[in-house]
């Protein structure tokens, strides 16, 4: 049965109070402010507590404290599960963790901080520490599955290999944080070539885009959806089918962005390693 979602039209996420994530806006995020309302609201009101939510690249744990935050609120039993390296170098933790009120450390491990900041919610998190390339899946059905880990193009295909096939169809959402960013545009490629498994539901500033699964995932939709053997044309191609959706938030000068990009870029398929095509 396909649930409905036409409330995502009215973002509803807006409306709700910091007061309620009081708690959870101690631990620090990357996250704009509508994105934390939003995967308060998620927990809170869609997911229906008949699978698990599944945080891919939680930094130290800021999104999954946001999860949390609205899953408890709830009274929701099942279990949250954090991805990460929780890795972070000089530069992040200058300007993610010390500008941010946390003391100075040394080293790069945040897995310790991670832990601390999680506490208030650890009878429903679990955290998975290391590369998510070298990780599975129990089984069990997946319910949200947040995404801000796909940060190359074969990460991307593996993520979907590994967590797809577990989504419930017509109740399952998939959230694409990075969607309109201009160093991933496989992303969005991806999202498009498997146009018949996922329809999007909503868009929230500024580059998360919500998809519902509509179809059960299978060995042909994550063939359809691979991107990691795609060439520099047929990225392109796809970009471009996929402007009248960005058109429909006004992001469409994104898409154009993440074009130039792949023009300026060739053969490149890893994030940190795009070069700003507008410098």
């Amino acid at each position: 049965m396909m649930r409905d979602t036409s409330e995502f039209s009215d973002a509803p996420w807006r409306t709700i109070g910091w007061d309620r994530l009081q708690q959870a806006r101690s631990v620090p995020t990357m996250l704009a402010g509508a994105e934390q309302k939003l995967y308060y609201w998620l927990t809170s009101n869609w997911t229906q507590d008949i699978g698990a939510v599944v945080d891919l690249g939680c930094f130290v744990g800021g999104s999954t404290a946001r999860l949390a935050e609205g899953h408890l609120a709830a009274g929701k039993r099942n279990w949250i599960h954090a991805y990460d390296r929780f890795k972070a170098d000089e530069r992040t933790k200058k300007t993610e963790l010390y500008r941010k009120g946390i003391a100075a450390f040394k080293g790069t491990d945040t897995y310790w901080l991670a832990r601390e900041f999680l506490e208030p919610w650890d009878d429903c998190i679990t955290l998975h520490r290391g590369d998510i390339m070298s990780k599975s899946w129990d089984g069990d059905p997946i319910e949200l599955l947040i995404m801000d880990a796909a940060k190359s193009a074969d990460t991307t295909d593996g993520i979907a290999e590994r967590f797809f096939p577990h989504l419930i169809p017509g109740q399952s959402l998939v959230v694409q944080q990075d969607y309109f960013y201009w160093r991933l545009p496989w992303i969005p490629v991806q999202m498009h070539r498997m146009s018949d498994w996922f329809k999007p539901v909503a868009f929230c500033p500024d580059d998360t885009v919500i998809f519902l699964n509509t179809r059960q995932i299978d060995d042909e939709a994550l063939a359809t959806g691979r991107v990691g053997a795609l060439d520099d044309s047929a990225l392109l191609e796809n970009l471009t089918e996929v402007l009248p959706l960005a058109r429909s938030w006004r992001r469409r000068r994104r898409i154009h962005r993440m074009m130039r990009a792949v023009e300026g870029n060739p053969g490149v398929r890893t994030g940190h390693r795009m070069k700003d095509p507008d410098l």
